[in-house]
């Protein structure tokens, strides 16, 4: 495995671990010079790009406890990872499955889909440059989303 690849996957796994503590500036901060696209060719308004607008696509959405955290686990398997060195760019694929148990709920599975994201080497770094999640199955979602 390259030194590019590991570097890519771990921003993946990065992200999961950042969500899951509830670090929503964490989060935001790997997208600074990225997106995140609620679907695929969606309304401008399902686009948040750069850190700013990430942050507040979570706080929106993600209703954190009083332990400051979601209460999640992110599981996410089946990384494939394809580099383009020359270029800096790589694109990835993954699929995540989410865990929650919270007050008033029981550990389950609450929700499983997938990622499609694309990459940016700048200055020597890889950063994400356009996640989109696609929701295949949804569970009990009242504890972990807003709305």
């Amino acid at each position: 495995m390259s030194d590019s690849t590991r570097e890519i996957e771990n921003l993946v796994y990065i992200y999961a671990d950042l969500i899951d503590a509830g670090d929503l500036d964490g989060v935001a901060a790997l997208f600074a010079h990225g997106r995140i696209c609620g679907s695929q060719d969606g309304a401008p308004e399902t686009v948040f790009e750069g850190t700013a607008r990430v942050r507040q696509m979570y706080e929106m959405a993600i209703r954190l406890h009083d332990d400051g955290t979601p209460k999640t686990r992110h599981f996410t398997t089946n990384v494939h990872i394809h580099v383009d060195e020359e270029a800096g760019t790589a694109r990835a694929g993954a699929y995540y499955c989410v865990t929650q148990s919270a007050p008033g709920l029981p550990l389950q599975v609450i929700v499983t889909g997938r990622y499609r994201d694309t990459f940016l080497r700048i200055d020597g770094a890889w950063w994400f440059d356009t996640r989109i999640m696609f929701i295949d199955q949804v569970g009990d979602t009242s504890q972990h989303l807003k709305f």
